[in-house]
């Protein structure tokens, strides 16, 4: 899912493209993605878009008027930037807005429709689609410990819940704890003061660092390929591979659709996590550290 440093690089891109550019037309592919019926879709062709928002990891467009188009790419969604009056053929495709100077198409891979289009006025509208989680480039220390301590969670939990922190998913919450050197399944009540100097310092850094060379990346081209596995990242995706702080092989713990990496060095005192699907299976015979998993490995 594109979190906020791939949103931020999607509007710069746009920012360039589309701003004080009319909305010619409006073409959707299916009938899944819009979620609105008021004010209906039509009401925005020939208004020329004025701003360009991240609320979460939502993608807000203002136009004339006052009415905002607010796209949810989800897990799989995606944008391009086409030629002029671009083709909607292929299940992908789900919709097109056609401007002067090119089409802005939104892809969805897979056979499951969860990206969104709400057609929504003015900022009661913006505000109905918030999560309300903080934004943590205008918060100080104690507001974002306030947030994250307002329940006791995991701190994989709470860095990834939208009603607590804007923006923030899967992929950059593991490189969040990775450079906080904190482990996933820390509870947010049990964390001692200077750990959360180190979790409010690395969330702005890690967030900050990618969305600096993403927007950069933007510069160049509109960004085509977004995806949750980046060359660079310390740990998100690279199960299996040397940590860049120690060396030692990352490990994972997988649950539904997700994962999360981690190094056990670093983050958890050299103790393994419970992975639930191998955990199971293994019962008893699940290595704790890894001392016991590299003994596995020999036996």
């Amino acid at each position: 899912m594109p979190e906020l440093p791939d949103i931020s690089a999607y509007i710069s891109a746009l920012e360039t493209r589309i701003l004080a550019q009319p909305i010619e037309r409006v073409r959707l592919a299916s009938v899944f993605l819009l979620r609105t019926a008021e004010p209906p879709v039509t009401d925005v062709e020939g208004r020329t878009v004025r701003e360009l928002r991240r609320i979460g990891k939502r993608i807000a467009i203002g136009v004339e008027g006052d009415l905002w188009l607010v796209l949810h790419l989800m897990i799989a969604g995606r944008l391009h930037w086409s030629p002029a009056q671009a083709k909607l053929s292929g299940p992908r495709n789900l919709a097109a807005f056609d401007f002067p100077n090119g089409s802005l198409v939104i892809t969805e891979a897979g056979s499951k429709r969860r990206a969104s289009l709400h057609i929504v006025t003015g900022e009661e509208g913006l505000r109905s689609l918030d999560p309300g989680g903080i934004e943590i480039f205008t918060s100080n220390l104690a507001s974002f410990q306030a947030a994250l301590t307002a329940e006791n969670r995991t701190l994989k939990r709470a860095l990834t819940d939208p009603r607590i922190l804007s923006g923030i998913g899967n992929a950059y919450s593991d490189e969040i704890l990775h450079a906080a050197q904190l482990s996933p399944v820390a509870l947010t009540r049990k964390l001692e003061p200077h750990e959360w100097e180190r979790l409010f310092i690395a969330t702005r850094q890690t967030l900050g660092h990618w969305i600096d060379r993403l927007r950069s990346e933007a510069k160049a081209g509109f960004p085509e390929n977004v995806t949750a596995f980046r060359e660079g990242m310390a740990v998100h995706g690279r199960y299996g591979q040397p940590c860049p702080r120690c060396g030692e092989k990352i490990q994972r713990i997988r649950y539904a659709d997700n994962e999360t990496n981690y190094c056990a060095r670093c983050q958890t005192g050299g103790k393994l996590l419970a992975d639930r699907s191998l955990s199971r299976l293994l019962r008893s015979d699940w290595p704790r550290t890894l001392e016991e998993l590299e003994a596995l490995k020999r036996a």
